[in-house]
């Protein structure tokens, strides 16, 4: 079993900068990929940001692209999102997730995750 704890998460004006942590307990995350997602209200879940177990390859939801990234540290069981020049559309609740595939894949789809936090609130103003 994994527990995910997310952090991090605040109000910001738009154009600045956020980063989020997701620190996991229970097991180590080393052959976990992990992946961020969120929700605005009224609106369904979506894919954010995934990383692979190595690290090595990471994913990106076009309308991230270029602003956010991801990142882990498997020594300290923690993936992280570094989220710039934030916009008012991304505010929402942003969820961390980790799943085990088979291979050393970034992930985009929610099914393929086991494991979800609670999720951290973000919201951005004008």
């Amino acid at each position: 079993q994994v527990h995910l704890v997310e952090s991090g998460g605040g109000l910001v004006q738009a154009g600045g900068s956020l980063r989020l942590s997701c620190a996991a307990s229970g097991r180590s995350l080393s052959s976990y990929v992990m992946g961020w997602f969120r929700q605005a209200p009224g609106k369904e879940r979506e894919f954010v940001a995934a990383i692979s177990w190595s690290g090595i390859r990471t994913y990106y939801a076009d309308s991230v692209k270029g602003r956010f990234t991801i990142s882990r540290d498997n020594a300290e069981n923690t993936a992280y999102l570094q989220m710039n020049s934030l916009k008012l559309d991304d505010t929402a609740v942003y969820y961390c997730a980790a799943g085990s595939p088979s291979s050393d894949s970034a992930r985009n789809q929610s099914y393929e995750y086991a494991y979800w936090g609670l999720g951290t609130q973000v919201t951005v103003s004008s």
